[in-house]
């Protein structure tokens, strides 16, 4: 019995640090849709990084993983962070604009219909701890024009690597 349970130990720790690296540090996510086309297609797997994600850290254009709740369910969406805490934010002629002061968008993505912060959120600026996020295929991507601002604790994770295909392993 003891010669079975010290053969046993290097695989009760190998599962555990696999538990423990998925919950906590990192995670594999499918990209499941086409609202992240042209930079994201359907069936991509990626990397997200879950430790150390949260308040600073999570930037304009960062690409996240995040749960929107529907009909008491929970469902994993990928999108693009466009508005933080404290911005106003519009589109006028598929142009970004931050407190009225344009911003490039530096990748790419579909054409965006005009919008401003007062349709989503009866606000005019977004509230701490709310995030304002969008899909790089406007025109079909169900996203903070539909569902409203997310909420901080919502957002699982940053998508860091893309491991599949292969042919477009590497950073996003």
């Amino acid at each position: 019995m003891k010669k079975f349970l010290k053969e046993l130990f290097p695989y009760v720790v190998i599962i555990v640090l696999v538990v423990i690296i998925r919950t906590f540090i990192m995670t594999p996510v499918i990209v499941s849709g086409s609202s992240m086309i042209p930079n994201l297609e359907d069936g991509n797997l990626l990397l997200v990084r879950k430790i150390g994600y949260h308040g600073d850290s999570i930037k304009r254009f960062d690409i996240v993983v995040l749960y929107e709740k529907e009909n008491d369910k929970k469902e994993e969406i990928i999108k693009r962070i466009i508005g933080l805490p404290g911005e106003h934010i519009s589109y006028k002629n598929n142009k970004l604009y931050v407190n009225d002061e344009l911003v490039k968008e530096n990748f790419s993505f579909r054409d965006t219909e005009d919008f401003n912060l007062e349709e989503i959120c009866s606000c005019n600026k977004i509230p701490e701890g709310k995030y304002l996020v969008l899909g790089d295929n406007r025109p079909v991507s169900k996203d903070s024009r539909y569902i409203g601002l997310i909420d901080e604790k919502d957002i699982i994770g940053k998508a860091i690597y893309r491991i599949w295909p292969i042919s477009a392993f590497g950073g996003i």
